[in-house]
């Protein structure tokens, strides 16, 4: 598989059509250094070793509000260096991109997106709180992904779209599978000469290639029945037949069926109930959200496929941005606006955008996987408090793939992950931040489990509107039988805008 390696071109495909097609380009640069004395570099027990880390991170983002195009680009490059010589010095890729571009008005779309983030290999080998410190079972991982799409109608009888979506992600650790996905998409809907009684059918194709593994394919037809009995409440019913090869190296044939019910009784709560059967058995999706003039509450319980894990799979809350983000989705529906308001919102009181609540780890098949999502936030004047909760199982779902993860030691791996956020707004331009985190993995053996615990305490704030500082200290501890560890960090941050 090729390996895409410079989000550079992602960058040019993304200038070169703001030239022609966007009303509002903002470029920002920035240069941060980052200053990390901690007293176990090397994350281990016996024989620890101390460092001062020293982090010098350019970067730029860039956000496009065009009449077509909206999408925003933001990336750094980090480069490690350690005093002490507890790891060789290095660089680290850091992306998350996303846009859309509507190349014919109101039928014909483009969304492309791209993250270069740091994930676990295993479950069960070290497990660290952060990329700096050495760890030989964190590993850079990046994932791209390009989607035309289109829709139509004909008059107000019935809606036609389609999509098309090709995905890869990629390691910088040549013992990860890397893997390609394609999905395709067609349906037919009814329109708005249907009011209550509406009718849908659908057809899909998804083939997966994993480079340490082997390809699979599942083709998916249903039709289906709504019913809106009020104009808040909507149920939704189909049948299909289902084609894959996850359980034989041909294709078999399978029966499915799915019920479900769409109810909103506010713009600020939402709850939607989906159970249905495939061909590995039941599966099911519940979300409940409700939102206040300060507080955003977030519970779902999912379990489908998963071809390829990443922080954000299924669209569920996956970080602290992610809460913030549905807090305002009443109050500013467009996406890049509130992208925006989120980023500053989150900058102004000192919070981490990227604090996940769960990491995964990397699989090299497609998984079946059951993931539960708890997420609080409290806006107050000068405080503001999360808490997220996340607890997934997951076991293979590919039954002839002689690929090697963690899957093929553990028929289940559970994982569960608490994080909790305070921060309190000391002057307009200072804020003081405590966090509390703990995740656990646990596989069949007694060896398979292993607990991280953090807790971290910062202060942080703007010299000038362009120059921000902060000051924080992190207590980690690590408990396994193989590896358990813990560390001491003070860490000082100094970024400046141009």
């Amino acid at each position: 598989m090729k390996r895409i390696t410079s989000p550079f071109i992602s960058l040019a495909l993304v200038l070169s059509s703001a030239t022609a097609i966007a009303q509002s380009v903002v470029v920002v640069p920035r240069f941060s250094v980052d200053e990390t004395l901690t007293d176990n570099a090397t994350l281990v027990h016996a024989g620890s070793r101390s460092d001062q880390i020293t982090e010098l991170s350019p970067g730029v983002r860039v956000n496009i509000q065009g009449a077509r195009l909206k999408t925003y680009f933001d990336y750094s490059l980090s480069h490690l260096i350690y005093a002490q010589g507890t790891s060789g010095n290095r660089n680290q890729n850091n992306l998350d991109t996303f846009g859309t571009l509507e190349a014919v008005d109101g039928k014909l779309f483009l969304d492309f997106s791209g993250n270069i983030s740091h994930q676990a290999i295993s479950a069960f080998g070290t497990q660290s709180s952060g990329n700096l410190t050495f760890n030989s079972n964190r590993t850079e991982v990046s994932t791209y992904r390009i989607s035309p799409y289109f829709r139509s109608k004909i008059g107000n009888i019935v809606n036609i779209d389609g999509r098309l979506s090709r995905g890869i992600r990629t390691s910088t650790n040549d013992a990860a599978s890397n893997s390609a996905t394609t999905d395709m998409d067609v349906g037919i809907s009814s329109a708005e000469s249907f009011r209550s009684l509406g009718w849908v059918a659908r057809a899909s194709r998804q083939q997966v290639d994993f480079s340490s593994g082997r390809p699979t394919e599942a083709d998916h037809i249903r039709v289906g029945l709504t019913y809106a009995l009020t104009p808040q409440v909507k149920f939704f019913a189909d049948s299909g037949r289902e084609a894959n090869n996850y359980a034989a190296l041909e294709k078999q044939t399978y029966s499915t069926n799915t019920v479900g019910m769409d109810w909103q009784p506010s713009q600020r709560t939402t709850v939607a109930v989906l159970r249905g059967n495939r061909s590995f058995g039941a599966n099911h999706n519940v979300s409940l959200e409700h939102r206040t003039a300060r507080t955003v509450w977030k519970f779902s319980d999912g379990k489908d496929v998963l071809t390829v894990p990443a922080q954000n799979e299924f669209g569920l809350i996956g970080n602290v941005y992610d809460l913030f983000d549905r807090q305002l989705m009443s109050a500013v529906p467009d996406s890049q606006t509130r992208a925006a308001l989120v980023s500053q919102y989150l900058q102004s009181n000192h919070i981490d955008p990227n604090s996940p609540v769960l990491g995964n780890f990397l699989s090299s098949a497609v998984s079946l996987q059951r993931r539960q999502d708890l997420s609080f936030a409290l806006l107050g004047v000068r405080d503001t408090l999360t808490f997220l909760f996340s607890r997934t199982v997951t076991n293979r779902l590919d039954a002839v793939s002689s690929s090697l993860d963690n899957l093929t030691t553990a028929k289940y791996v559970t994982q569960r992950g608490y994080s909790i956020n305070y921060s309190h707004r000391l002057t307009p331009e200072y804020a003081l931040t405590a966090q509390w985190s703990m995740q656990d993995n646990t596989g069949d053996l007694a060896s398979q489990a292993n607990t991280l615990k953090s807790i971290g305490l910062s202060i942080a704030g703007k010299i000038s509107p362009r120059t921000s500082t902060g000051l924080g200290f992190r207590h980690v501890v690590a408990d396994s039988l193989l590896n358990p560890y813990s560390e001491n960090a003070l860490t000082g941050h100094l970024s400046v805008q141009f």
